[in-house]
């Protein structure tokens, strides 16, 4: 059976193509200079590049964005994002005129940078340079595992290929690096991307700041690495073929390309790269092109040529659609199994042996959040057939080494250990890709402290909506020895400024399971786990259950009468408030004990269940919080906090208790002070 490795390219007439890269490039400078705003020389230098790529090896249906088995795109360099929408539109994407028209303005679907879930066609929200570079290795180990577990002889159902366009800029960030490294020893052999190697960066030539021979840097990463002219055509051609010949190893083609080419005084320039030609230049550019004057130019014969490829594009799909019946017929049970995953839910047994699990962390007991998360995550991987992550080379320490599997590999492609080594943000980036993929439900690991390496693609899985779970352990100073550099102060309440990010912070082994089960059950935004080192009592009245609407009443007092005060506190100063309050009792004192491990989820609650935990009749003069991190921000939620806004210190944990006040009597000493 022919692969998509080894399928037989499209053709398309010369003429026509020489057509595509002058449309692509008047498009860009017309939709530019209209908004005032924009790339206009990355689109130009790779018009070439693109336009082989897309109408001879690129395989999708314009007529479904979202067929499972299409190759994927990535514009890593998003701020080129007048290429991706210029082919958009010219494929036969939904995606008007009138919207490229509309470029970069209030409700376009032409954002500045691309954004998933938002353009038809775009399959990654990319801009901020290298993340793009990420995702990409991230949807090419989503294919490869996803193959090794639903391909079966005579039905190969997941076979496609991941296609991008890198820039300079891609190439400087580290979380590029890391993934790229991560790509070569994992060898992703169908991973191609197409290096925009135009010597100009916003400053100036690139020489100023980059002249390593990147050619020669990715062979090392044992990458399959070609050099040629971007801007002809034989020779990418050539080279693409080249490429999806090497199933081995992931691909580099270093295109030498000019930026702005055909612009008589802005090509090879940086004044080309993120500002309009400027009128006089683009009617100059259209002249020495031979281009019509007029704005938004294209033509007829080009729309003809692109439109018979269009009945090719819905014959893939239907072939794909007619395999998938052989499929089900053949193996129905994981046809079954496969939709399900496709359509982004849940298999009904993902929470089988849940409350066994309850039942097996005893009231009374200890354990650290850490070591009960690793017991929910191996049922859930037991349950769970496509759920796979890593850690950043802590797996032991995280808790997140799932049983019963190999490490992903290229000998061992069905593994799902992903061991990511020590690369944090190239983790968070290739994960955020294998939920762009679809038909997987990925998570990382990390240190709590260490999440400041993760940020910008924490914050893009929000943007994007991607349900990737975050386990962040070793949460507060409570860490000990390791000191202030490995001890997270201000890092949840960071976090929580995220929009669209949950972050839980469950109180005991019972909190920790509801957290994981709210993760899991979340389609739309990341969830990050914060877990800790040291043991944490399991208490008699935390509730699993309870975690999903963010905040609840763990204690109340006894009898009848008005509260005086509401403790809020959160993982490991949860037992600690309650212990605080049951000894203010003794005193006479009415202390209400709210848990709080996630925020966002209680934000979300109606106003009714909200004044349930938190009634008006107790106004936030008489809340004290209570939590092992930075203060700021739970003004929101009460006007007395008890936290730390200073870095931590090297000691054992009792001893940091101790002086830094979290300890029962300091929290009765602290709400004396409010008193």
């Amino acid at each position: 059976m022919a692969t998509r490795a080894t399928a037989r390219p499209r053709s398309i007439d010369f003429n026509a193509a020489e057509l595509m890269v002058k449309t692509i490039k008047g498009l860009t400078m017309d939709a530019v200079q209209k908004a005032n705003s924009g790339h206009p020389g990355m689109p130009m230098g790779c018009a070439d590049l693109a336009t082989v790529l897309w109408t001879e090896f690129l395989v999708h249906d314009p007529s479904d964005p979202q067929w499972f088995d299409r190759d994927r795109f990535v514009l890593s360099a998003g701020h080129g994002s007048m290429l991706l929408y210029s082919l958009l539109h010219l494929t036969g994407y939904d995606l008007p005129m009138s919207e490229l028209q509309n470029f970069r303005q209030w409700g376009s679907k032409t954002a500045g940078h691309p954004e998933y879930g938002h353009t038809p066609g775009v399959d990654v929200t990319t801009g901020p340079l290298g993340s793009g570079f990420a995702a990409g290795v991230g949807m090419a180990l989503a294919e490869r595992f996803l193959a090794a577990r639903y391909n079966k002889p005579k039905h190969r159902i997941i076979d496609h290929m991941t296609f991008g366009v890198v820039s300079d800029g891609d190439l400087m960030e580290g979380i590029a690096a890391e993934a790229a490294s991560l790509a070569g020893h994992l060898g992703l052999g169908k991973l191609i991307y197409l290096y925009d190697d135009n010597h100009i960066s916003i400053d100036g030539a690139t020489d100023i700041s980059f002249g390593e021979d990147v050619a020669k840097r990715f062979e090392a990463y044992g990458w399959h690495v070609q050099r040629i002219d971007g801007h002809d055509h034989p020779s990418i051609r050539e080279a693409i073929a080249s490429a999806r010949d090497d199933e081995r190893r992931p691909s580099l083609i270093c295109c030498r390309t000019t930026i702005a080419k055909g612009s008589p005084n802005k090509a090879n320039t940086s004044a080309s790269h993120g500002a309009p030609l400027g009128a006089d230049e683009v009617a100059a550019t259209k002249e020495a092109m031979g281009w019509p004057a007029d704005p938004f130019h294209v033509p007829e014969d080009l729309r003809y040529a692109l439109g018979e490829q269009m009945p090719e594009h819905a014959q893939n799909r239907e072939d794909w659609d007619a395999r998938l019946i052989a499929y089900r017929e053949a193996h129905p049970e994981l046809a079954a199994e496969l939709a399900l995953l496709i359509a982004g839910e849940l298999p009904s047994q993902t929470f089988a042996g849940f409350d066994a699990l309850l039942e097996g962390f005893e009231v009374g007991g200890a354990i650290a959040s850490r070591k009960a998360s690793h017991k929910i995550l191996s049922k859930l991987a037991a349950n769970h057939p496509t759920l796979l992550g890593g850690s950043a080379d802590l797996a032991g320490s995280n808790g997140v080494l799932l049983p019963d599997t190999p490490g992903q590999s290229a000998a061992h492609p069905e593994g799902r250990n992903l061991h990511f080594g020590v690369r944090e943000h190239g983790m968070a980036g290739v994960c955020n890709g294998m939920a762009l993929h679809g038909g997987v439900r990925p998570f990382d690991a990390t240190f709590l402290v260490f999440s400041d390496f993760m940020r910008g693609a924490v914050r893009l899985a929000a943007l994007m909506n991607l349900p990737v779970v975050h386990v962040l352990t070793h949460d507060s100073f409570w860490l000990g020895e390791d000191g202030p550099t490995h001890q997270p102060i201000e890092h949840a309440m960071s976090l929580r400024l995220i929009p669209n990010l949950y972050v839980i912070r469950p109180g005991d082994a019972h909190e920790t399971l509801g957290a994981w089960r709210l993760a899991m059950e979340r389609k739309h935004g990341p969830t990050a786990l914060l877990l800790t080192r040291q043991n944490l009592p399991t208490l008699a009245e935390s509730r699993a259950e309870d975690v999903a609407r963010g905040a609840y009443v763990l204690l109340d007092p006894a009898g009848e009468g008005d509260l005086d005060g509401i403790f809020i506190a959160t993982g490991s100063e949860l037992a600690l408030a309650r212990e605080a309050a049951l000894r203010l009792a003794e005193q006479g004192e009415r202390i209400r004990v709210v848990s709080m491990p996630c925020w966002e989820a209680f934000a979300e609650q109606d106003a009714a269940y909200r004044e349930s935990v938190l009634p008006p009749s107790v106004g936030r003069e008489r809340h004290l919080a209570v939590e092992a991190g930075s203060t700021l921000g739970w003004e929101r939620y009460a006007d007395h906090v008890h936290g730390i806004d200073h870095f931590g210190a090297s000691a054992p944990a009792e001893v940091l208790a101790e002086k830094f006040g979290f300890t029962v009597e300091g929290v009765i000493e602290r709400w004396a002070q409010i008193r």
